[in-house]
C-alpha cells in the first residue's frame, strides 16, 4: 500500500482531531462551573475537572486491546460513541455523580480514540515523514482546543453555562462522521482480527511493561516527566495571574495568544524532527518549558506574565507530536497496540499528576515553589531525553537512504519468527552504530 498525502488524510484523520479538540476546548471552561452549579465546593469543583485525567488513564489500560480486537478504524468509533455517552451525561446531569461519571466516561474515550489514531498514523506513514505527521495532528488538535471556547462561549450566551457540553457533543459526533469514511488498514478485516485477538490473549499490557521494563524505566521516564511539563502550565499559569490579581479577561486573553503560539509551531516542530532527528526537537522543547517555569517567579505584572506565557506556548507547541512520534518509532511491530497502552499510559500519568503537583505544593508553600519545583522536574525530563533517544530511535539520516538504484526482485514472504528477529537485531545494529557515532 503507498503511503497517503497529507492532504489525502485531512478529512478522515486531522479534521476529526480538530472536531474532538474543539469540543474538548468549548467544554474545559464549563465543567468546574457546572459542578460549582450542582453545590459543590472549590475544591470538589478542581477533583471534578481531574476526573477527565484519572478516565484518561482508565481508559489506556483496555485501549490497545479493543485496536487489536476491533481494528483502528473501529476503535475510533467505538471510542466515538463512548464519548457521545460521556458528553451526554454531562450536558444533562443533575448531580455531581453523574457530571463526574459524564467526565470520566469522556477522558476515557479520549485514550481510546488516541491510541487508535496514532496506531493508525504509525502504520500507513513512513518513517520519512512521521513526525511531521504525528505533529500535524497534535497541532490540529491544539487549533480545535484554541477555538473551541469561543463557539462554546457563543453556546453559552444563548443556552447557559452547559452550552459548553452542547458544542462538544456536535463536535465529537461530526468527528465520529468523517472517521467512519477511513479506509480500513490492509490485513484489518475480520478474519485478520479474529486472529490477531486469539494471538494477543498471550500478551496482556503487563507482559508488555515487563518486556520493555528498561525502556519504559528510562525514556519511559522522560515521556512521564514532558506530560508532566506540558500539563502543570494549565495549573500554574492561572493561579499566578490570580496571585498578581490579573482580571478573567485578560487571563483568557494571555491564554489564548499563548496558544495561537503554540498551533502555528507545531507543523514546523515535525518538520524538524524528521530532518535533524527526535532530540533536536524533544530537548529543546522540554527546556524551553523549564525557562518559561523558572521565569514565572520573576513574573510581576501583566506584560512580563504575558512573555511567560508566550515562552511556555512556544516550548509546548514544540513538543507537540514528541510523544506520539517516539512512541512509534520504539514499538514493536507485532504487539503495537498493546505497547501504545503502556506508552500512552506514562505520559498520561504524567499529565495527571502535573496539576495536583502544583496544588498540592501550593497548598503547602508559596506558588512559586510549586514553579521551581516543575520547572526543575523538566529539566530532569530534558537530560533523560538527551540521554535515551538516541539509545532507542536511530538518527533519521542513519535509516536506510533512498537509492536511485532499480528495486531489487520481491523476496518471498518470511515467517514471522523472523521478521520479528530481524527487527530486533536492526534495532541492536542501529543503537550500537548511535552509540559509536556519538
Amino acid at each position: 500500500m503507498s503511503a497517503p498525502s497529507q492532504r489525502s488524510l485531512f478529512a478522515t484523520v486531522y479534521l476529526p482531531a480538530a472536531m474532538f479538540g474543539l469540543g474538548q476546548g468549548a467544554a474545559a471552561p464549563v465543567i468546574a462551573l457546572t459542578a460549582r452549579g450542582l453545590g459543590a465546593s472549590l475544591g470538589v469543583a478542581g477533583l471534578v475537572v481531574a476526573l477527565a485525567g484519572l478516565g484518561t488513564i482508565i481508559g489506556d489500560l483496555p485501549a490497545g486491546r479493543l485496536v487489536v480486537r476491533l481494528g483502528e478504524r473501529g476503535a475510533i468509533l467505538l471510542g466515538s460513541a463512548i464519548g457521545v455517552v460521556g458528553v451526554a451525561l454531562c450536558l444533562f446531569a443533575d448531580t455531581l455523580w453523574l457530571l463526574g461519571a459524564g467526565v470520566v466516561i469522556t477522558g476515557l474515550a479520549n485514550a481510546v480514540w488516541g491510541l487508535a489514531r496514532q496506531s493508525y498514523l504509525t502504520e500507513v506513514i513512513p518513517f520519512a515523514r512521521r513526525a511531521r505527521a504525528m505533529s500535524t495532528l497534535a497541532g490540529m488538535m491544539r487549533l480545535g482546543f484554541f477555538v473551541g471556547p469561543f463557539l462554546g462561549a457563543l453556546a453559552i450566551h444563548a443556552m447557559g453555562a452547559r452550552g459548553g457540553f452542547a458544542v462538544q457533543l456536535g463536535a465529537v459526533l461530526l468527528a465520529a462522521v468523517l472517521m467512519a469514511r477511513l479506509p480500513d488498514l490492509p490485513g484489518s478485516g475480520p478474519a485478520s482480527r479474529s486472529a490477531a485477538a486469539g494471538s494477543s490473549r498471550r500478551v496482556t499490557l503487563g507482559d508488555v511493561i515487563v518486556t520493555h521494563r528498561r525502556l519504559l524505566a528510562t525514556l519511559g521516564v522522560g515521556v512521564l516527566l514532558m506530560g508532566l511539563a506540558r500539563a502543570s502550565r494549565m495549573a500554574v499559569l492561572p493561579l499566578w495571574a490570580d496571585h498578581l490579581g490579573v482580571d478573567p479577561v485578560t487571563i483568557s486573553l494571555i491564554f489564548g495568544v499563548s496558544a495561537a503560539v503554540d498551533v502555528a509551531v507545531s507543523y514546523p516542530a515535525g518538520l524538524l524532527m524528521d530532518r535533524l532527528g527526535r532530540r533536536a526537537i524533544a530537548v529543546p522543547s522540554l527546556l524551553i518549558l523549564a525557562a518559561g517555569y523558572l521565569l514565572l517567579t520573576l513574573a510581576t505584572s501583566t506584560p512580563t506574565l504575558g512573555v511567560v506565557a508566550l515562552i511556555l506556548g512556544v516550548g509546548n507547541g514544540l513538543s507537540n507530536g514528541v510523544i506520539m512520534t517516539l512512541g512509534a518509532d520504539v514499538a514493536p511491530a507485532a504487539t503495537r497496540a498493546a505497547f501504545f497502552s503502556a506508552w500512552r499510559l506514562m505520559h498520561d500519568g504524567g499529565m495527571f499528576v502535573g496539576p495536583l503537583t502544583v496544588a498540592g505544593i501550593a497548598v503547602l508553600a508559596p506558588l512559586s515553589v510549586a514553579a521551581v519545583t516543575v520547572g526543575a522536574a523538566t529539566v530532569l525530563g530534558a537530560a533523560v531525553m538527551w540521554r535515551y533517544i538516541p539509545v532507542y530511535v536511530a538518527w533519521p539520516l542513519l535509516a536506510a537512504p533512498a537509492t536511485s538504484a532499480p528495486p531489487a526482485p520481491p523476496a518471498p514472504p518470511a515467517p514471522v519468527e523472523a521478521l520479528s528477529k530481524s527487527r530486533t537485531d536492526t534495532a541492536v545494529e542501529v543503537s550500537v552504530t548511535t552509540a559509536a557515532i556519538r
